[in-house]
């Protein structure tokens, strides 16, 4: 009787510690994910300035676009303090409207610089797009893990709290063509 309440006391111990070791490794699995889209966007911020300078001399009537880029470049050096979800929808959105603008500009597009800039920037979205949806995967396991019984009993004890997924911005659920059309 007495080695069954044992074994049975080893069992709970061994379940609570496999149990609270899987929430610790779940949030740590998001910290790297948001690592990850940290280094993404720092790798868009230092594109930035190269693209804003190649493209200066021919879109003097889009100084708004780049003054926004720019002022959106600077808020990047203060990534530790700011909201980045948020700073990541406005960039989306800026860099969505400099794409438009560029557009209109048959010789800027031919430059070789602008087109290895822009090449730049749509690889560098296609990571940030892969490090977000590895972040929301990270996410929705750690969030599972905290409303699922009976790890939700550790994770109150741990005082852990669900995080928000990362979410596009509007400007991003509309196609670049179909923006210009509505302007229009």
């Amino acid at each position: 009787m007495l080695i069954s309440i044992i074994i049975f006391v080893v069992l709970v111990a061994l379940l609570y510690m496999a149990m609270r070791n899987g929430l610790i490794g779940k949030k740590n699995q998001v910290a790297n994910a948001e690592a990850s889209i940290d280094v993404m966007l720092k790798k868009r911020f230092d594109l930035l300035p190269n693209l804003i300078e190649t493209t200066k001399a021919y879109m003097k009537h889009e100084q708004t676009v780049l003054t926004e880029l720019t002022a959106l470049r600077e808020k990047s050096h203060h990534l530790d303090t700011i909201n980045k979800p948020q700073l990541d929808k406005q960039l989306s959105a800026a860099v969505s409207n400099f794409r438009v603008a560029v557009e209109a500009y048959p010789e800027l597009k031919a430059n070789d610089n602008t087109m290895l800039l822009m090449r730049s920037i749509n690889e560098t979205e296609e990571q940030l797009s892969a490090a977000r949806r590895s972040f929301n995967a990270a996410v929705t396991r750690y969030n599972n893990a905290l409303e699922m019984f009976p790890s939700s009993l550790i994770a109150n004890q741990m005082m852990l709290t669900t995080l928000p997924l990362f979410e596009i911005a509007d400007t991003e659920r509309i196609n670049i063509d179909a923006a210009r059309l509505f302007k229009q």
